[in-house]
Order: structure tokens, then sequence, then C-alpha cells
């Protein structure tokens, strides 16, 4: 036989968010706390009736207790860099002087951004951190046109037909 519920002075509280729950989520907080305590379910029957693992059942009791709410509800959601190297605003101040020089006429050569970021965090990192960090600011790989925008095709072909041999040798 599984114990009683306990959390009796809850039980009140409870019943009122059941009555101004917004989410689905504040509703099965709300559910966990009455069901065993107002209707006597044990913790798997009342997991059953809200549509959770035991444990997650468990765990909804224990916030409401507590008073923290709905899990993740309200919080931020899991995401985010959370295992970053520099911020944005540093990354974006590492960068500043290869950017600088290549809007002069320079090229950007990611394996000196790569040397200067392992110099930078004091370990080496993999060449892909270097790529992912110019993708985070805005940087792609830009390679030279195969022909020039303003070329006329048809007169270059024109000309190659009828130039003479001699041009050719």
């Amino acid at each position: 036989m599984a114990r009683r519920a306990s959390g009796g002075e809850w039980l009140e509280e409870a019943k009122a968010c059941l009555a101004k729950a917004r989410t689905v989520e504040e509703l099965r907080q709300a559910q966990a706390v009455v069901l065993p305590l107002e209707y006597g379910l044990s913790l798997e029957q009342t997991a059953r009736a809200i549509g959770v693992s035991a444990g997650w059942a468990c765990q909804l009791r224990t916030r409401f207790v507590r008073g923290e709410g709905v899990p993740g509800y309200g919080a931020s959601r899991r995401g985010g860099r959370r295992r970053e190297n520099m911020t944005r605003e540093e990354e974006a101040a590492f960068l500043l002087p290869f950017f600088e020089k290549a809007r002069v006429g320079g090229i950007l050569v990611v394996s000196e951004i790569k040397q200067a970021l392992d110099a930078r965090l004091g370990r080496t990192v993999a060449l892909a951190s270097a790529y992912n960090l110019l993708h985070r600011h805005g940087w792609r790989k830009l390679a030279p046109d195969k022909r020039h925008p303003k070329a006329d095709v048809t007169a270059q072909e024109d000309w190659g037909k009828n130039s003479p041999a001699s041009s050719w040798k």
C-alpha cells in the first residue's frame, strides 16, 4: 500500500490554480497536487491521469509545493551558447583587425584566424571553430566569378569563331 500523500496545506492553492491555469503545464502541475490529496490517487494513478510519467508527476508536485512554478515555464528554455569561448562582443573585437584588413583589399585567411584564436584561448581549437566564428559574424566565403558580370558572351564566341588562326598559336 502506498503512503498517503502529504501537503494538505497546499490543496486550496492548487484548486485555485486549477481554475486559473492558462497552459496545459500549469493545469498538470495543479492536478498533480489535487488528485492525490482530494481523491486519494497514488502517484502512478495521478501520472496516468495527467498523462506524464510517475517521476515527472512527482517533480510537478514538489515544485508546486516549493513555489517554483511550472518547470521550464517562464524561465529560459534550453538553448543558447553554454560553452562559449568568448562573448559575442569579445568575438567581434577579436575579428575586427581581420575584417579591417579584408576591407582594404586583403584576403581573409582562416588559418591565420585559427592561429590567433589558439593564442587567444591558450589552447588549440578545431578549424571548424574559426569557420563557425566567422559564420556567427556574417562572414561567408566569396569566390571570384568565372566571367565578368558585364561580359558579352555572344561577342566573345563570335570573335573566337571569326578570328584568324594565327592568333591561337
